[in-house]
């Protein structure tokens, strides 16, 4: 028996090698950060495919791992100092796997606190604000007549973009260097074409996020990390 055999969750998405590090999740905007991260630092891993009904996120084996009941999750059997580690929160696992790697958070103490700056942004800011968007343009909150709350999120998506837009101004990534803090936004802004959301915040208007994201799905490792787990 190992650290991920004995943990509950393996009862209902069993590890086929309980030696590497095991990820549950599904190709959301948040969950594609931690496959498109690991495809990025080259560590081995296994990926299962959790659902996102309440039979998957709230069963008791998954809440066994994020009481939160959200992907991503993770299982690290080779921890810091050989100590295995559970995790869950997309922004937490992703600084997790930069420092267990030396990859991808800035070369000294000033450099990784812009890449956790902008990774904040994104995870209190574009994360939360386009999915309200989404809701209120796409799915349900699409039927509600009041405009106020479409519109609410709407204003936000579009003055988060100049934020990021006027970031930009003058180099490829958001924090510099390429980093964790772009495998985080990066997932979000290609949301948009998904909530079918581009014109009405206006992306035409923001020509360095629209230059930004290309370079971004351009990436091999952000290809691959899209589709894992494959949705179907």
């Amino acid at each position: 028996m190992s650290f991920v055999t004995d943990h509950p969750i393996n009862a209902k998405w069993p590890a086929k090698n309980p030696d590497i590090l095991q990820l549950y999740s599904f190709p959301t905007p948040n969950g594609v950060k931690v496959s498109i991260m690991l495809e990025e630092t080259g560590l081995p891993y296994e990926v299962h495919k959790v659902g996102l009904s309440d039979a998957n996120v709230r069963s008791p084996e998954f809440l066994s791992l994020n009481p939160n009941n959200k992907i991503p999750a993770i299982l690290d059997p080779d921890g810091p100092d050989g100590a295995p580690v559970a995790l869950f929160e997309s922004g937490a696992i992703l600084i997790y796997l930069a420092e267990k790697t030396g990859q991808l958070m800035g070369r000294n103490p000033v450099e990784k606190a812009t890449v956790i700056q902008w990774l904040m942004f994104q995870m209190g800011g574009v994360g939360p604000m386009f999915g309200q968007l989404g809701y209120f343009h796409k799915f349900a909150g699409a039927e509600i007549e009041d405009p106020r709350p479409r519109d609410r999120y709407i204003n936000e998506a579009k003055r988060l973009l100049n934020v990021v837009n006027t970031q930009l101004d003058g180099q490829d990534w958001i924090a510099g260097d390429y980093s964790i803090a772009d495998i985080a936004l990066g997932p979000w802004l290609r949301a948009l074409d998904f909530y079918k959301a581009q014109s009405i915040v206006g992306l035409d208007d923001f020509p360095n996020v629209i230059a930004y994201l290309d370079r971004f799905l351009a990436r091999p490792a952000v290809q691959k990390g899209l589709v894992t787990p494959p949705r179907d």
